[in-house]
């Protein structure tokens, strides 16, 4: 939550950061705070006593929210790997592509799908719901395969060949830079920087969010192929690792840029209360 406030706050009052990419930026922070927020609460609750019971309407709302944030969450990081294949890839047709008109609607699509996916789920889940006791996820049914393809495996697919093609422009980007300047130590050594830092940075990006949502999709998936044999112990840890990618993405997304970590510092110490800071150049 604190992450999350921190990128918010930041791209809200620095004028610096309000570019196309950082409104995506702040509308993934919006859904991750908003898990912590609206959907860990009652998850945690719900993980300490085994035996409560949420009746009626409530438990009906924290489970539409869940599949509604998360599913949000992962389709602002799919439109987010949109926008820098664009910037990496095709840089001189990237202010012309990427509009703030079309970030806009990229914003608008990831929320109004998420929105139809949570409640279609939740009222699926309403018509064949068995039992009055609260769970952390419901059984796999056909909406539900829709359901997680669209919120899980599209994307993860979108993400991983664009991160992957933005990975291979970038190293030949790098060896036509040194085939084109003066050879020597120093440039050579700054390449290898370069070329190290596109591979880390591409490398943690694709890594942490198939490492926080690849266990619970996958054995989500093939719970009911193991005639539900998967400890339900099992699967519900896993989403809480997956809910862990909400807590990790302002350090994957903001801690990586220069102005992100100067505008933290100055929110920290409380600098931006002593003035107005909001023409301030960050870097």
């Amino acid at each position: 939550m604190c992450g999350n406030l921190l990128v918010i706050i930041s791209i809200i009052y620095f004028k610096q950061l309000h570019t196309p990419t950082n409104y995506l930026i702040l509308s993934l922070a919006v859904a991750d705070l908003l898990v912590g927020v609206v959907v860990l609460p009652f998850s945690t609750l719900l993980a300490v006593s085994s035996c409560w019971h949420l009746e009626g309407l409530l438990c009906k709302v924290r489970g539409c929210f869940d599949i509604f944030l998360c599913t949000c969450s992962i389709l602002n990081l799919c439109f987010i790997s949109i926008d820098r294949y664009y910037a990496v890839c095709q840089p001189l047709r990237y202010r012309t592509k990427i509009t703030v008109h079309v970030i806009v609607i990229m914003i608008l699509v990831s929320w109004t799908v998420s929105a139809l996916n949570g409640i279609g789920l939740t009222i699926r889940g309403l018509n064949e719901e068995q039992s009055n006791r609260c769970v952390l996820f419901q059984r796999l049914t056909s909406l539900g395969i829709m359901g997680t393809f669209f919120a899980y495996y599209l994307p993860g697919i979108v993400m991983f060949t664009i991160y992957l093609k933005i990975f291979m422009v970038s190293q030949r980007q790098v060896r036509s830079i040194q085939n084109t300047i003066c050879q020597n130590t120093k440039s050579e050594a700054t390449i290898s920087k370069m070329e190290r830092k596109a591979t880390k940075t591409l490398a943690i990006v694709m890594g942490v969010f198939l490492i926080c949502w690849t266990p619970f999709f996958l054995c989500f998936t093939f719970y009911p192929l193991s005639n539900y044999t998967i400890p339900v112990s099992v699967i519900a840890s896993f989403k809480w690792l997956g809910w862990s990618n909400s807590m990790l993405n302002p350090f994957v997304y903001g801690f990586f840029y220069t102005w992100f970590r100067t505008s933290f510092k100055m929110i920290i110490s409380g600098k931006i209360f002593q003035g107005d800071f909001t023409n301030f150049k960050l870097v």
